[in-house]
């Protein structure tokens, strides 16, 4: 005969379960480990600037890169063949057509979640102050097996032609498999 302690604990299984389903993560995702928040960074111009001075930037990290250390990134700035500032996906430093980029006319803080697909991976992104840009990484292997990309948004600040600088602020969200936005922790 099972004790009134058991009798209760097993009384008790349908309301833990529920609990756990309503808390649970809807995404089938890990819950996210970054937090987003928006950074303001500063790029140099491939051509024309000293070595040391990072021309590119990768989402995996959030970080600005030295192009002359590595080709692990997702653009690079200098200026086109008319002398126009632009964002240099891989695909047109002939790095393969990984990563891309998206122009868009939407406010960078009314963007909450990046879409997937409509990103250009072959041509340079002429840039105008103000300017708002959404970002596909190149295939990252996430800690859980699957390989995705990571997504951000940047607005152009200012791009200084005499210094031959780019500066942005750039939000990128660093979760595998998530597409959220917006400050905080992703939730879709």
């Amino acid at each position: 005969m099972p004790s009134r302690y058991s009798l209760a604990a097993l009384a008790a299984l349908p309301a833990v379960a529920l609990l756990a389903v309503g808390c649970s993560n809807t995404t089938g995702l890990p819950a996210p480990s970054w937090t987003n928040v928006v950074d303001t960074v500063s790029l140099w111009a491939l051509r024309g600037t000293d070595i040391s001075l990072p021309s590119a930037f990768t989402l995996n990290g959030n970080q600005q890169v030295r192009t002359d250390q590595t080709t692990a990134f997702d653009f690079a700035f200098d200026f086109d063949s008319i002398g126009e500032p632009a964002l240099f996906p891989l695909g047109t430093l002939n790095l393969g057509q990984q990563s891309g980029l998206l122009k868009t006319t939407t406010a960078f803080d009314a963007i909450t979640l990046a879409p997937t697909g409509t990103y250009v991976f072959d041509k340079p992104l002429a840039l105008d102050s103000g300017m708002v840009v959404l970002v596909r990484s190149r295939p990252t292997t996430c800690s859980f097996g699957a390989t995705v990309s990571l997504y951000a948004k940047l607005r152009v600040l200012g791009v200084y032609s005499t210094a031959r600088r780019l500066d942005m602020e750039i939000l990128v969200d660093q979760n595998c498999g998530y597409r959220g936005l917006q400050p905080g922790l992703p939730t879709q």
